[in-house]
């Protein structure tokens, strides 16, 4: 995988959002966690992510792959570079990384794609845009 793969394949989840921390490192967060993030400053371009107990001692011991630094006790893992793994097996743990996440915001992320999913379905029955005023005076859509 290259640079623009990852990032589409990271933004494709549902609430997925990227921004740019600790100088060029893109964050991908779902709830505010971040459950993803790519190294643009270095060349090759690194990327690190959470996975399970299991995969992180067994991908440990391939070449290229290492703790995440701050981060390898909570099971975070380094790509040295994006060619360490296959296209489909660096996805599927991009994809465990994010589910994990969002196991872990107490189903706030959930809530929060059911509503849009109800939202979505109630805007197609109506015309036009329909806006409710939420708690604390902020707009819900």
């Amino acid at each position: 995988m290259n640079v623009d793969s990852v990032r589409g394949y990271c933004l494709s989840f549902a609430q997925a959002r990227e921004n740019l921390q600790w100088g060029e490192t893109l964050c991908f967060k779902v709830d505010g966690k971040i459950f993803a993030t790519l190294s643009l400053d270095s060349v090759p371009q690194s990327m690190c992510f959470k996975c399970t107990p299991e995969k992180f001692v067994e991908l440990c011991e391939q070449e290229g792959i290492r703790p995440a630094p701050y981060l390898g006790r909570y099971k975070w893992l380094l790509l040295e570079r994006l060619d360490v793994l296959r296209d489909d097996e660096l996805e599927e743990l991009i994809r465990q990384s994010y589910e994990m996440v969002t196991a872990k915001s107490k189903g706030k992320a959930k809530i929060k794609i059911e509503q849009v999913k109800v939202r979505a379905a109630n805007h197609k029955g109506h015309k036009g845009s329909q806006r409710k005023k939420g708690s604390k005076g902020r707009v819900d859509r």
